[in-house]
């Protein structure tokens, strides 16, 4: 259970608060009979407080409008800030965030207005608070900045802990998991320093949250339990609860329905005393899911409609958009599949809003969008059993690339979104689907399923159920073949090249990233798992391929699928049959080709080789020049008569300026597989002689804040076309060159020989420049590499896929 935000106003925890409210009960007579304003007004504060902290807020609210009118009578202006911080606390506490953000603005006001700095960062931190509780994270973690940058000027390391803790919170709730566990070891390490059990509490349960959303639940279970040892020494009624709440829900995850349903209502019976909204909310929701775990659906739905009142009530969208989805599950077990279908709809909606809030935060969204697969995933599923075979498309299409989609839109100045498109009224024909075949590809829990999209309208539907180790899941299972392929084919086996490779002392590896570290072998007998691709992805819609061009809309591992290489039972490649290249969505696709006429440009090439890296320390690794990189660009040079960027002149600040306004780009540099980060000579107006990361690295940040105008780019960098594979697709450097703008990228799954590289790129470009497109250009050039004697092998002409629209480049010689 997410633990709340930490209140750096709120009154110490006692053992003995009755006693406490006696003694200030008489303080506050004893003050009104001398006639002490100030004092009767601190009097009711403390009694508030006192009250706050027993959970009874509405009588702490009463005690906080009393001191807050005394405040303005006696002109106490920094009471009266404190009132508004308290009145605020009083009313999130009751799940009123609305309100509770205008006291914490008008608290923030006084602060300013007075010059406490103390005061303005705990108004920032209560503000970041009651914006997370919204679902409004963008906004939470910049007020949760602010309140860390203060807390940091004054000094202050118990409540600089404590705002990591809640930094950590806003993290953990947008599916950043590693910087969440970062800000709550922060958080426990300031917590012991300055011996607050409390907050050493609160970081524990903070941390068993972030380790439970990894899947680790023994050790998200142990550090609950530390969490619940230390709220019972100190008294700490709330903490305890949650701190049940927490332990029973990853019981719930394991499966241990009895164990899970007697920590949750522990939690729910300590929670009627503390009056905690969203607490009361959350345990119905888990107690819904216990209830659906064992079987009776009817119970489970009234739990998760009480779930449902409550998150609409609080206004927390991404709580609501979760208790759709969960509802939407428990009726589709219970066969209800109306009211199912509607709930995932609803859940699709709301999580879709809350992603378009994060605005200009690409990465956010990404973890945000990962984190919820399973309601957009059910939402498709459930409209193919109810035979929507369109609809099925729309929606698992409008699931996909969600964030890439965002940029393209963006950078194309499109103003509707994607959050407001009406799924149950969209059609497929609002794609505007080449005439080529398009295959858009699913993996369900056991099946493989291919929507077949004909002439650009007719959709049909094929399913492949795949028998294997039913210890794996589908998706495991691919990557095992796609990686028993890359061996097969004989990746690095026996490559004479440079290694263009930013990565720390590494070999390439297959898409699996914990792939064997050691140069793989070839296989010299037939491609076996070449052919079982073909079989698990072509074979059952081979015969709907019509036509000299195929377009692929993979998902999951099958995104660094080499389908060109995939062999039939003829033992011929499937690029004989026709010209491949693949698009991130459908909807991606046509922001592409529905942008502006005349956005792309129509002239001018920036060739990139070789830069200057002799400067740059990676630790680890020393950076080599690339001289095959410079004859490859020079070649490409000679062919447009265009003179390229290399060595010195390539630095990162000249690349940029560069990049918006030409019609082609090709890089030649090296590469990181994990972040797509390219390697540039370092800028010369550096403030160090040692070069830092942003004075030479063209990191996906820079490339997608570009607003590149390019018709291509094609990378000629190790692991260009790898990258994290999310539910968004393939996270790396081509994704972030066509979310910002590019029209089509080409790249390479893995290295490949320097001279191999060399003769691809000049029969390439050879075909390129006299106007044929970069898909039919892509196709020859393969052709052309397997008819060689020296470069026949898959190896060396397999690895290139085009990504984007299949653009032609026609323009002559410039600068």
């Amino acid at each position: 259970m997410e633990k709340k935000c930490e209140e750096r106003n709120a009154y110490p925890r006692q053992q003995h608060f009755n006693t406490k409210i006696d003694f200030l009960e008489r303080v506050l007579k004893v003050a009104k009979r001398v006639g002490h304003k100030a004092g009767e007004g601190y009097a009711y504060n403390d009694l508030g407080m006192a009250y706050q902290s027993l959970g009874d807020f509405t009588t702490a609210i009463d005690y906080h409008e009393c001191h807050l009118k005394i405040a303005k009578e006696v002109g106490d202006k920094v009471g009266e800030g404190i009132c508004y911080g308290n009145l605020g606390f009083a009313y999130q506490s009751l799940g009123d965030f609305k309100a509770a953000i205008d006291y914490h603005g008008q608290h923030l006001k006084i602060a300013k207005e007075v010059g406490d700095k103390a005061e303005e960062g705990s108004a920032y931190g209560s503000l970041g608070c009651a914006y997370h509780r919204l679902g409004d994270f963008k906004t939470a973690i910049d007020y949760h900045e602010r309140d860390l940058k203060i807390t940091k000027e004054l000094g202050d390391k118990a409540n600089e802990g404590k705002t990591y803790g809640n930094l950590g919170n806003a993290y953990q709730r947008l599916g950043d998991f590693k910087k969440a566990i970062e800000c709550y070891k922060r958080s426990l390490k300031t917590a012991k320093e300055v011996g607050d059990k409390a907050a050493e509490g609160n970081a524990y349960g903070n941390l068993g949250n972030a380790y439970g959303n990894l899947g680790d639940l023994k050790t998200a279970i142990d550090y609950h339990e530390r969490h619940l040892k230390i709220a019972k020494e100190l008294g700490d009624k709330a903490g305890e609860g949650k701190a049940y709440g927490s332990i029973g829900k990853n019981h719930l995850k394991l499966n241990n329905f009895e164990t899970a349903n007697d920590y949750i209502k522990r939690c729910h019976n300590i929670n009627k005393d503390v009056g905690d909204k969203v607490v009361e909310g959350t345990c119905y929701g888990y107690l819904g899911n216990v209830y659906q775990g064992q079987g009776d659906f009817k119970t489970a739905i009234d739990y998760h409609k009480q779930h449902l009142d409550i998150a609409k009530d609080v206004g927390d969208n991404a709580a609501i958009a979760m208790s759709f989805f969960q509802l939407g599950r428990s009726f589709e077990l219970d066969r209800s599949l109306p009211k199912a279908l509607d709930c995932f709809y609803s859940s699709v909606k709301m999580f879709n809003i809350v992603r378009h809030d994060l605005k200009g935060k690409d990465e956010w969204k990404i973890n945000y969008r990962n984190m919820y697969e399973i309601a957009y995933a059910s939402l498709w599923r459930l409209l193919l059993q109810q035979g929507e075979v369109e609809k099925a498309l729309i929606a698992a299409d409008q699931g996909r690339a969600q964030a890439l989609n965002d940029l393209m839109e963006l950078n194309y100045g499109f103003q509707t979104t994607h959050c407001q498109v009406t799924l149950e009224e969209s059609t497929c024909h609002s794609f505007n689907v080449p005439r080529s075949v398009t295959i858009f590809i699913a993996i369900d829990e056991q099946d493989i399923v291919f929507w077949i999209v004909q002439e650009g309208k007719h959709v049909i539907l094929r399913k492949k159920e795949v028998s294997h180790d039913s210890s794996l899941k589908l998706n495991n299972f691919l990557e095992s073949s796609i990686a028993t392929a890359f061996q097969e084919i004989g990746v690095r086996a026996g490559v004479k090249c440079e290694d263009r490779s930013l990565d720390k002392l590494r070999d390439e590896q297959m898409p699996n990233e914990s792939s064997p570290q050691t140069p793989l072998k070839p296989v010299p007998c037939q491609m076996n798992a070449l052919r079982t691709l073909y079989d698990l992805i072509m074979d059952p819609i081979a015969d709907l391929v019509q036509g000299d061009e195929l377009i692929f809309v993979p998902e999951g591992p099958l995104c660094l699928a080499p389908f060109a290489a995939f062999v039939d039972s003829k033992s011929s490649y499937f690029c004989d049959i026709c010209r491949l290249r693949v698009i991130p969505s459908l909807t991606s696709l046509k922001l592409i080709t529905d942008s502006p006429d005349g956005y792309h440009s129509k002239a001018g090439m920036l060739l990139v080789g070789d830069p200057w890296v002799q400067e740059v320390v990676i630790p680890g690794k020393i950076l080599e020049q690339l001289p095959c990189a410079r004859d490859e660009v020079q070649m490409i040079g000679r062919i447009f008569n265009t003179k390229p960027l290399i060595g010195r002149e390539a630095t990162k600040s000249e690349v940029l300026r560069r990049l918006p306004s030409v019609a082609l780009i090709h890089i030649a540099a090296h590469g990181r597989m994990e972040t797509g980060e390219i390697a540039l000579a370092p800028n010369t107006t550096r403030k160090s002689q040692i070069p830092a990361d942003e004075d030479f690295l063209l990191t996906m940040k820079d490339v997608t804040s570009a607003q590149i105008r390019a018709r291509l780019v094609v990378l000629s960098c190790c692991h260009s076309g790898r990258g994290e594979i999310k539910a968004e697709g393939v996270v790396g450097i081509a994704r972030a060159f066509l979310g910002a703008g590019a029209r089509a990228v080409l790249v390479s799954l893995w290295a490949i020989d320097d001279d191999a590289t060399l003769e691809f790129m000049e029969s390439f470009y050879s075909h390129l420049v006299k106007g044929i497109s970069a898909s039919e250009s892509l196709n020859k050039a393969m052709k052309h590499m397997r008819d060689s004697d020296e470069f026949n092998e898959v190896k060396h002409w397999a690895p290139f896929v085009l990504i984007g629209d299949d653009v032609t480049i026609e323009l002559g010689g410039s600068e």
